[in-house]
């Protein structure tokens, strides 16, 4: 089945911030909702297993909390939600990511994305359990896989369709900074069967970004022109006045949902505030929903 959900990404805080933290932010997203007329409309928590990577992120990576450790703290806050998380599991034996993904399913998480080794490593470095075995592996245990999709990297039809050929039930992009994505599904709905779930993922830009790149450093490609060209928009939304950001983001929303809602692909949608959430970012995502949302259907 299905998730058809509106999803919004919370990152681990870092250890050091306490355990009163996440019960702050948790009530903040309750109440921007209520202010910005999405409230009750969330259906799941988008949370990120967070690895080490580069030297050069813009962002000192600190010690996190434990993904199932932040989610039983923002669950009781957060009443009717569910979760949805990535796992790295290039590090865990097989015995012990089974037992990781059992308590994960067991702590409300209903769908898992299975993600690799960081950027910093090769394709099958780490002696776990690679991200396509596990979309096969643990079918019975987790009902929802998913796969990172990055519709401009270069061999992803490829990538993918293996993917989904291995278990994967859903897809979750990348940011998109771009309507990529419509020429992608459209290739990948005349090439293949698959028609697994796409979280499409929608990223707002603070002025922020402009000092530190922290989405200009999530969405990287050396030396990839498309990639080249989202991360051109990235900086021109960090620098545009609130009303204009907001026009530029619905504006790419409608054209990626018009382009892809007639696929035959089932829909979700993934927001991220990378900076933390705030009622900019909140304005900008009920506009969106208001155009077109997942709860809406029908």
């Amino acid at each position: 089945m299905p998730l058809n959900t509106i999803a919004l990404e919370l990152v681990p805080p870092n250890l050091e911030r306490g355990v009163q933290y996440p019960v702050d932010e948790a009530r903040k997203v309750l109440a921007l909702a209520a202010e910005t007329g999405i409230e009750g409309r969330i259906g799941h928590v988008m949370i990120p297993g967070m690895i080490d990577e580069d030297d050069d992120r813009p962002i000192e990576m600190k010690p996190r909390m434990d993904v199932l450790d932040y989610w039983n703290i923002l669950r009781p806050e957060l009443a009717g939600m569910r979760g949805l998380c990535t796992q790295v599991t290039s590090f865990l034996s097989q015995e012990a990511l089974g037992k990781r993904l059992t308590d994960l399913s067991g702590a409300g998480f209903d769908g898992i994305a299975f993600v690799g080794v960081p950027r910093t490593m090769k394709d099958g470095e780490g002696e776990g359990v690679a991200p396509t075995d596990a979309l096969s592996i643990y079918e019975h245990l987790v009902p929802n896989r998913g796969a990172i999709l990055i519709p401009t990297r270069d061999g992803e039809q490829g990538r993918f369709n293996f993917k989904c050929e291995q278990g994967a039930t859903y897809g979750m992009t990348q940011l998109l900074y771009s309507d990529a994505i419509i020429g992608y599904l459209k290739e990948f709905a005349e090439t293949t069967e698959h028609r697994p779930e796409i979280l499409l993922s929608f990223g707002f830009v603070p002025k922020m970004e402009s000092r530190v790149g922290l989405i200009n450093w999530l969405i990287q490609d050396p030396g990839n022109s498309a990639v080249a060209a989202e991360q051109e928009f990235v900086s021109q939304l960090a620098e545009r006045d609130p009303d204009e950001k907001r026009k530029l983001m619905l504006d790419l929303y409608k054209r990626v949902i018009d382009g892809v809602a007639e696929l035959g692909f089932p829909l979700s949608i993934h927001f991220e505030a990378a900076y933390g959430v705030s009622k900019p970012a909140f304005e900008t995502f009920a506009e969106m929903l208001a155009y077109w949302a997942p709860d809406r259907i029908g």
